[in-house]
């Protein structure tokens, strides 16, 4: 199951009720955009003790239309990938420190 922007609104209002919910939805919107300019400038996201966001550049290749056996020119793009905090990784493995 995916978490989305509501659920950790709401969650958020939850654990915290005396922040105003425009105020949390401020907040979440500003690190979500903060996140994505960072990447698009080609920077490194690292959230301590959660992991590391950082963008590669896939070169431009001849790929294979799969339905049709076609050659397709495909461009190079930038692609997001995420590693893992090693402590996150121990507490989704139930390992001890």
């Amino acid at each position: 199951m995916a978490i989305v922007k509501s659920k950790i609104l709401k969650d958020l209002s939850k654990n915290y009720p005396n922040f105003l919910k425009k105020d949390l939805e401020k907040f979440i919107n500003i690190i979500l955009g903060e996140i994505k300019n960072t990447l698009r400038k080609g920077e490194r996201v690292e959230l301590r003790g959660f992991g590391i966001f950082y963008t590669n550049i896939q070169k431009a290749r001849i790929s294979r239309n799969p339905k049709t056996g076609e050659k397709v020119s495909t461009p190079k793009k930038r692609t997001i990938h995420f590693k893992m905090a090693k402590d996150l990784f121990k507490k989704l493995n139930n390992e001890k420190k």
